[in-house]
């Protein structure tokens, strides 16, 4: 419990900072368009045009002692069924104890791909725990990859970290998703759950429609287009 507490009391600055929507939509759009942009480094084309839900968290924050103690705060989008657009923006904090990996005092880029409707329905629900409610893979890397190995092909969840210019696969696991009903509301002006969000297909806010149109983007699939030739 002390150990908690301290690892909390390190936190405690790096949270007061983090309150403008605005800026952490438009981080979330830049880390996405830089990992996506990265030859053959980045997440496979196939994973996103067939990905159900993406979570993107900017600057996850690490304050490692004798356990690992992280907090973020990002974003989640979804769609209704393979090739479809994605939905506004729901907002998400991810927090709790060593998750797989330490990084000191350092921060870290987070990307989630949720690969199925099990996930789907887990990620929007008030919150859970990764790995105990739903299976969590690291992710391959290479524009070209695809999802071979068993456990990916089983996953519920692919994950990857950025940090200090390296982009990999990560095995998250025990880390709890929550949604942020304020930070919700500090872009919709009302407390409106994820689940909302993404189901009664509100429209983008004007700040996050950059994140939007890259998603929409990096999902594209030319190869539809191409048959018709």
């Amino acid at each position: 419990m002390k150990l908690f507490l301290i690892a909390a009391v390190a936190l405690t600055p790096l949270l007061a900072k983090d309150s403008d929507s605005e800026k952490r939509l438009d981080a979330a759009a830049t880390v996405f368009s830089e990992v996506m942009d990265a030859p053959d480094k980045g997440i496979p084309q196939e994973l996103m045009e067939h990905a159900a839900c993406i979570v993107i968290v900017p600057d996850l924050k690490t304050a490692a002692f004798f356990f690992g103690a992280k907090y973020g705060k990002g974003y989640l989008s979804c769609r209704n069924k393979v090739g479809a657009g994605w939905s506004a923006p729901g907002t998400v904090r991810i927090e709790g104890g060593s998750v797989g990996f330490q990084i000191g005092g350092e921060s870290t880029d987070l990307i989630m791909l949720v690969m199925n409707e099990r996930g789907a329905d887990k990620l929007l629900s008030s919150k859970f725990t990764l790995g105990a409610e739903g299976s969590v893979a690291a992710g391959p890397v290479g524009r070209t990859a695809t999802a071979q190995t068993d456990a990916q092909m089983h996953a519920d969840i692919l994950s990857w970290s950025r940090s200090q210019g390296l982009f990999a696969g990560l095995a998250l696991e025990g880390a709890t998703l929550r949604q942020d009903l304020d930070d919700n509301a500090s872009i919709y002006g009302q407390k409106l759950e994820n689940r909302d969000i993404v189901s009664k297909k509100r429209p983008v806010p004007p700040e996050a429609k950059r994140l939007i149109h890259l998603l929409d983007k990096y999902s594209f699939r030319e190869e539809k287009h191409a048959s018709g030739n």
